[in-house]
């Protein structure tokens, strides 16, 4: 068990959803905080109720479809002297489209979001990491980033990727130790904002999103795994289930994978 006391957070996709809820929670720890994401006000908004809990949080958007945009935040986080002891990498996008209906540029688009941002962040951050005794990374990544889903083609594949970069480096340094937080349908705002094939947002709740798991629930059992160190933790309600059945009975899971409405 891990004491968050004190300790420095660095959260990305704070302004909303999972991650505003996270970032809420670990204030309720006494830890210090750097919330990034998309919306200043969304995130300015999430600083002051985290500022209620008496700790230090700092705030700076980012667009993380962009490299520039991470090397600047970055360099701010840098520039205060914020000594991050636990990154909660939570920034992601979704999709609603089969996978011949979605132009390439959204597969890469979503890739960069999901994936590559997590990946270069953490890298700009190596030499601290490197001499830190103990660092801690939280990596959100999702039910789907452990099986294929309908409309989900690059969405799955960016957080299978995330599953593969992230246990991998925390096999190779002592120091470093990942939790995977995986959620199934929470009651955020996340279908509004994914991708059609085309680009557009889906701009649409999912029924099934809407009848997810409390977000602020979600943020509470996100926190007490990543304190007590879990490598995996599934976070959701029936449709868990889904995830030994893929595992254990997969030819029941391509039977009820083509049945479940993929919104």
């Amino acid at each position: 068990m891990i004491d968050l006391r004190d300790k420095n957070a660095l959260v990305t996709g704070a302004s909303s959803g999972i991650g505003a809820a996270i970032a809420r929670r670990l204030s309720k720890e006494k830890c210090n905080l750097f919330l990034t994401g998309l919306g200043e006000e969304q995130l300015r908004e999430t600083k002051e109720t985290c500022e209620k809990e008496g700790v230090k949080v700092y705030y700076k958007e980012c667009n993380f479809g962009e490299f520039a945009s991470i090397d600047e935040l970055v360099k701010e986080i840098k520039s205060i002297g914020f000594s991050i002891d636990l990154y909660v990498l939570n920034a992601g996008i979704s999709q609603r489209d089969r996978g011949f209906d979605t132009d390439f540029s959204i597969d890469q688009r979503i890739m960069q979001v999901n994936y590559w941002s997590s990946v270069y962040l953490v890298k700009q951050f190596k030499d601290e990491i490197l001499t830190k005794d103990n660092v801690s990374m939280s990596v959100t990544t999702s039910l789907a980033g452990l099986f294929g889903f309908p409309l989900r083609t690059s969405y799955c594949a960016s957080k299978h990727a995330l599953f593969g970069f992230f246990e991998s480096l925390d096999l190779e340094y002592p120091n470093v130790h990942v939790t995977f937080l995986i959620p199934g349908r929470i009651n955020t705002p996340i279908s509004k904002s994914a991708l059609m094939g085309n680009g557009d947002k889906y701009a649409k709740m999912d029924p099934g999103q809407a009848k997810g798991l409390d977000v602020d629930k979600a943020a509470s059992r996100a926190v007490k795994a990543i304190k007590r160190q879990k490598h995996r933790k599934l976070i959701g309600k029936s449709e868990l289930l889904m995830a030994y059945i893929n595992r254990y009975m997969p030819w029941l899971y391509y039977i009820i994978a083509n049945k479940i409405s993929p919104t």
